[in-house]
């Protein structure tokens, strides 16, 4: 998921760089490469952790963490490729759903059953069998609707694909690009795996002749172009409806400032599309038991429940608890759209190839 680069964009959320943070005490004893007390997470530029709740997992483990981020997403797992025989770190994190295979592929990962993994669900699991790489959160991309702009107009707000191409809604839409933005593959993505094979491509030619806007990226579509969050507010943005993720109302209640009783925006849940997001022990990485250590911390229970606020995602474990504004505000879509990482793998390139020519020219 590049994933939700609203982490760095919401308001007043002060992200600590954890490069390196936290201290070790290896007792005096000397240790070899092999026993190096720093483990290294190569992550995209989202990531982030609670520092009381690093520390924890350092004091316990004795291994400090050395955090290095990557860009987004696409950027960092292609990075990771390149250097897979002389990896940044030992574990990257980072690597979706939509470009895993492309991942695994290219031999990016050791294999590693995880402690704890079987306190992760099943259908997260994409791997499974071979572990070369854990599940550690998931989230929707869905298109995010202004409640205000509905209310005034006394329109009700799209609830489904079908809807968006309806004339009621046009001109009403953003989304991000497909081939430069993680939600906008992700919509794109989601279309795919409603529509098929077959028609998807007939569905955007609809969605263009009803005035569908594509911008670059997701700061732009959300923060500029977006009339129901903040910062499109103030830029007097026009679009009511935008693709972004079922986790970002939660967020418009948590940084609003002053913060509103309930969240300005809405989920079009018939629109969602699920990534899956994991963690992986580099191919030849030079602590692979710090990295082991570090993998099942990312699953354990305290990570779990600090990632939602930190992240905007969900946790994959059992019985991690979810803020109450995540259940309030931005409940995760009971049937998202799906797609076996085989078939993005197969076709991506190709739909996104397709989609360029047909949307955006």
């Amino acid at each position: 998921m590049h994933t939700r680069t609203f982490v760095a964009a919401a308001v007043g959320l002060g992200l600590v760089t954890l490069s390196a943070c936290g201290s070790s005490d290896d007792g005096g004893s000397s240790q070899s490469e092999s026993k190096s007390k720093t483990v290294t997470l190569v992550s995209h530029d989202s990531w982030a952790v609670s520092k009381n709740v690093l520390a924890d997992f350092e004091k316990q483990s004795g291994y400090q963490v050395k955090v290095l981020k990557d860009g987004d997403a696409g950027q960092a797992v292609n990075k990771a490729i390149l250097t897979k025989d002389n990896p940044q770190g030992d574990v990257f994190f980072g690597v979706d759903n939509t470009l895993l295979s492309r991942a695994l592929d290219n031999g990016v990962f050791q294999p590693y059953e995880a402690k704890g993994l079987d306190q992760v669900d099943g259908q997260y699991q994409l791997d499974a069998g071979k572990h070369r790489v854990t599940p550690v959160d998931y989230g929707d991309i869905c298109v995010n609707y202004d409640k205000k702009y509905f209310a005034d107009h006394k329109l009700a707000p799209p609830a489904t694909f079908d809807d968006l191409v309806k004339p009621a809604y046009k001109n009403l839409l953003v989304t991000e690009n497909a081939s430069t933005s993680s939600p906008g593959l992700g919509f794109l993505l989601g279309t795919a795996a409603k529509y098929g094979d077959d028609a998807w491509e007939g569905y955007w030619k609809k969605l263009k002749a009803n005035g569908v806007k594509v911008v670059d990226g997701w700061e732009q579509a959300y923060n500029e172009e977006f009339s129901g969050s903040a910062g499109g507010r103030k830029a007097g943005a026009d679009r009511p409806l935008v693709v972004s993720y079922a986790s970002s109302p939660p967020a418009e209640v948590i940084y609003g400032d002053p913060k509103p009783t309930t969240a300005p925006t809405g989920v079009a849940t018939g629109t969602c599309f699920r990534q899956v997001e994991f963690a992986g022990l580099l191919s030849n990485a030079k602590n692979s038991e710090g990295g082991k250590a570090l993998i099942d911390f990312l699953i354990s229970k305290p990570f779990q429940e600090d990632m939602p606020l930190n992240m905007f995602v969900y946790p994959v474990a059992k019985g991690a608890a979810v803020p109450a504004e995540f259940t309030e505000f931005g409940p995760a879509a009971k049937d998202p759209e799906t797609m076996a990482p085989a078939k993005i793998a197969a076709d991506r390139d190709q739909w996104v190839k397709s989609w360029t020519s047909l949307v955006l020219k």
